[in-house]
């Protein structure tokens, strides 16, 4: 019998073992959220320029909706990566990674700001910071069934 076996739907392999029956480490667990805070962050932020744009409050309608549409489509990928995280799908840990490391300087020139956006600036860079640490964490990646180069497989 061999070590994985097709799922009827989508036909990907997964482990025999059903990591859904064991215990989802809690640094996992975190990492998702904070991919999925910060998902929602920028869906929010894209709604709110969206709404701004079409009340008539914003000076260019077309940069507004441009921008509330990026802002939007971006947080879908942290959001995608915080549902993988969850459900222990090895390929989220990429894109999670990358939304962390883009994150930092986002929240660098957020705390340069002489305005509101220096306390949004230190909750966004203890988001990254905190979401790196998680997601390179042994715990994580073990959870997720990544092995370090130069380690044997089973």
């Amino acid at each position: 019998m061999s070590s994985t076996e097709q799922t009827p739907a989508g036909g990907t392999e997964t482990p025999v073992g059903d990591p859904e029956r064991t215990p989802r480490p809690a640094r996992l667990a975190a990492a998702a959220a904070v991919a999925g805070v910060e998902a929602l962050g920028l869906v929010a932020g894209g709604v709110y320029m969206l709404v701004r744009a079409l009340t008539g409050t914003s000076g260019d309608l077309t940069g507004a909706v441009t921008g509330a549409v990026t802002l939007v489509a971006l947080g879908l990928i942290p959001l995608a990566a915080a549902r993988g995280l969850w459900l222990r799908r090895s390929w989220s840990r990429g894109p999670a990674v990358i939304t962390q490391i883009l994150a930092l300087p986002v929240a660098w020139q957020m705390l340069q700001a002489n305005s509101a956006m220096i306390p949004a600036g230190a909750v966004l860079g203890v988001l990254a910071v905190t979401g790196l640490v998680l997601l390179v964490s042994p715990a994580t990646t073990e959870a997720l069934g990544i092995r370090r180069p130069g380690q044997d497989t089973p």
